[in-house]
């Protein structure tokens, strides 16, 4: 990839771009897989997949302009750095929302439990059934324990949630060393 030359400054930003782009695109697969199956099943998907889907596309959208756009070396870089800030903060929301029930759930006891224990999942999972009338509506505490795949699936979405948090929050402050940089010293283009 040509592009101006910032030295290792320049080459940071566009592995980080990289790495969330490859970041979001498995966020991407995995949650509209899930959104699939549920929608196969004639149930409604969970407003929590809807978001994370809304979100990883934008941000997917967002990444690969601000990297041409880098190339072609007409990055806005304090824009850049703002529109960082907001996809940190949208991910943070994704990141908290996807993870809030995860984190009391133990994947490798899914599918093992007891007759007894089972059951006790299986009747509180009829009773949040009934009490949504039947609408159709999946309730995301109760889907994501409901088999071991899943449940290591919406981890992988959750942990790749909070590593593109590092990784906006490191593009962030990059954009603002770019700033400062072509401010100082235009760069040299790469031909």
């Amino acid at each position: 990839m040509a592009g101006p030359d910032y030295g290792a400054l320049g080459a940071t930003f566009k592995i980080t771009r990289v790495l969330q782009v490859i970041s979001l695109l498995a966020c991407i697969g995995m949650a509209s897989n899930f959104i699939s199956q549920m929608v196969e099943n004639n149930d409604t998907p969970s407003k929590e997949l809807v978001g994370t889907l809304s979100v990883t596309c934008i941000a997917i959208l967002y990444c690969v302009i601000s990297l041409i756009l880098f190339i072609d070396n007409a990055m806005p870089y304090l824009l850049n750095t703002a529109i960082d800030g907001l996809m940190l903060i949208a991910l943070t929301v994704v990141a908290v929302v996807i993870g809030k029930p995860l984190s009391y759930l133990n994947c490798k006891v899914i599918g093992s439990a007891s007759v007894s224990e089972s059951a006790y999942q299986l009747s509180a999972e009829l009773k949040s059934t009934i009490q949504n009338k039947g609408a159709g509506n999946i309730q995301y505490s109760n889907w994501i324990g409901a088999n071991r795949t899943t449940c290591y699936e919406m981890k992988a979405i959750w942990g790749l949630g909070i590593a593109l948090c590092l990784l906006f929050a490191f593009s962030a402050m990059c954009s603002v060393c770019l700033w400062r940089r072509s401010k100082s010293i235009p760069p040299k283009d790469m031909a």
